[in-house]
């Protein structure tokens, strides 16, 4: 009885990992400096390099709670970690309370958006851009599809 308990316990656990995991996807998901670290970039690991941490492509929002235009960003970044769920992972940072992320991004004016492909040198944006904008840039650069005409 106690081996079918533990077993059924177990199940259960999986599960609900399985179900956090689904819950994030399709979702835009806040990060601390140090989730930061863990998910996108280590700068105390590589100092000198770039060496992104992620598993799919992503998108880091830098913004603060009083920034108007990032407030205007705010619902297409969710619009767009639904439409592009899988494929890619969309985070925010708030420059006010993350300063040591946003000091080693050199982040001097909000909303700014850092583009994080799986190969190469991230990109970064700044301003409040129009979603087809953000589109192009996520077909294009992060998922790497030829523009059509």
């Amino acid at each position: 009885m106690k081996k079918h308990l533990t077993l059924v316990v177990l199940i259960l656990l999986i599960g609900l990992s399985f179900q956090g995991n689904a819950q994030n996807q399709g979702k835009v998901i806040h990060l601390t400096s140090a989730e930061f670290k863990q998910k996108v970039f280590n700068w105390e690991k590589n100092p000198d390099t770039w060496k992104y941490e992620g598993k799919l492509p992503c998108i880091v929002d830098f913004y603060a709670d009083w920034c108007r235009p990032c407030k205007l960003v705010a619902p297409i970044m969710d619009e767009l970690a639904e439409k592009y769920k899988g494929k890619i992972v969309i985070y925010k940072v708030n420059t006010d309370k993350e300063r040591e992320v946003s000091s080693v991004f050199g982040i001097r004016s909000i909303p700014s958006v850092l583009f994080c492909p799986m190969q190469g040198k991230p990109q970064m944006a700044t301003g409040a851009l129009p979603k087809e904008t953000y589109e192009q840039v996520i077909n294009e650069f992060l998922l790497g599809k030829k523009k059509t005409n």
